[in-house]
């Protein structure tokens, strides 16, 4: 079925497209008589507005994009939420893309959004992402830009983030506290710059308590996924049994190294102690109850989303505007896999 334009209701009326047109958006210019045959007929002909040609004349879209790296991730799937909420109240609808951590679909994805004229992009980069020309190309362009969580340092662009080395710290501190004298780290991909920073923050922890730092302790996810946990729990009981404290990237890989730890006996946290990051949900009701860092993910995706519609109404108003970083406390959730004392 063909779209119903304003002329077509203009000519079965015998009226003109301008008077469609202030009928439809209620001008007191026309009549209550013609305004209401003009609204009539739009309903029975179905007819709703062409949304190219409006943002056309205000230059707006009212949508915004967001890429990030997972949907289903416990972390994102709160960071959606809020953007959507907040995104809703202002009026904007959010395109949601998911680049599957890979740099060649972030690049499809950051294309389509600008091909949408979306009036501004929220992005977690994913893991294979640096500071690369499509980022550059936003910023180029002028549309508002918002990175989150994972994000590149050099980019000219509003940022909302942790202290990823600071909450490391405070992770590894925490096992040294409990007595671990032997501690491994399950890092993240080398690229990414959270992965980055919790692993300079490991090291640094360390290196303020005298314990010597060894390399091969260092075990590297390529995926980030609950079956890395399992294989790298193997491999630290077959290398190094004498490791006594974990540090992990994030809860899901800490729960596959604890399902593995369960099912051979390794006692938890006597024999080694265990510490996540991120407080996903099944940290709180898995055997034992997982220790992690909790990042504030609802509020992440807030802060988000409200500084990117600031930079979009400065941009409206002709109001010069300077990128911000904004960074978000973390806290230190104690829980059954770390605490002996």
């Amino acid at each position: 079925m063909n779209n119903i334009t304003l002329k077509e209701i203009a000519e079965k009326l015998g009226i003109s497209i301008t008077t469609v047109s202030k009928a439809l958006k209620n001008y007191p210019d026309v009549s209550e008589k013609t305004r209401k045959a003009v609204i009539d007929l739009a309903q029975e002909l179905h007819y709703t507005p062409n949304s190219f040609a409006v943002n056309l004349r205000t230059k707006e879209s009212k949508t915004i994009g967001l890429i990030i790296p997972e949907v289903m991730h416990h972390f994102f799937s709160n960071i959606i939420n809020s953007i959507i909420e907040e995104a809703e109240k202002n009026g904007y609808l959010v395109i949601i893309l998911q680049s599957n951590e890979s740099i060649e679909l972030e690049i499809k994805q950051v294309e389509l959004l600008i091909n949408k004229r979306v009036d501004g992009i929220l992005i977690s980069l994913s893991n294979e992402s640096n500071y690369n020309e499509h980022l550059q190309n936003i910023i180029n362009r002028k549309i508002p830009l918002v990175m989150f969580d994972k994000i590149a340092k050099l980019a000219n662009c509003s940022k909302v983030i942790i202290n990823d080395q600071k909450a490391a710290m405070n992770a590894v501190q925490h096992l040294i506290d409990q007595g671990c004298k032997k501690i491994a780290h399950i890092r993240g991909p080398e690229n990414p710059q959270n992965a980055i920073d919790r692993f300079i923050g490991y090291k640094k922890a360390l290196e303020k308590n005298n314990i010597t730092f060894d390399p091969n302790l260092v075990y590297t996810c390529k995926n980030v996924t609950f079956e890395e946990g399992i294989e790298f729990a193997k491999q630290i009981i077959n290398e190094h049994p004498d490791v006594d404290g974990i540090f992990v990237i994030t809860d899901l890989v800490a729960v596959g190294l604890l399902s593995h730890f369960n099912e051979i006996g390794i006692k938890v946290p006597q024999q080694i102690a265990v510490i996540g990051f991120s407080n996903w949900f099944i940290s709180q009701v898995f055997t034992p109850k997982i220790s992690t860092v909790d990042q504030p993910s609802h509020e992440m995706g807030t802060v988000a989303i409200k500084l990117l519609l600031e930079e979009i109404n400065s941009n409206k108003d002709k109001i010069p505007f300077s990128p911000k970083t904004i960074e978000l406390d973390t806290n230190l959730i104690v829980r059954e896999s770390s605490k002996r004392v």
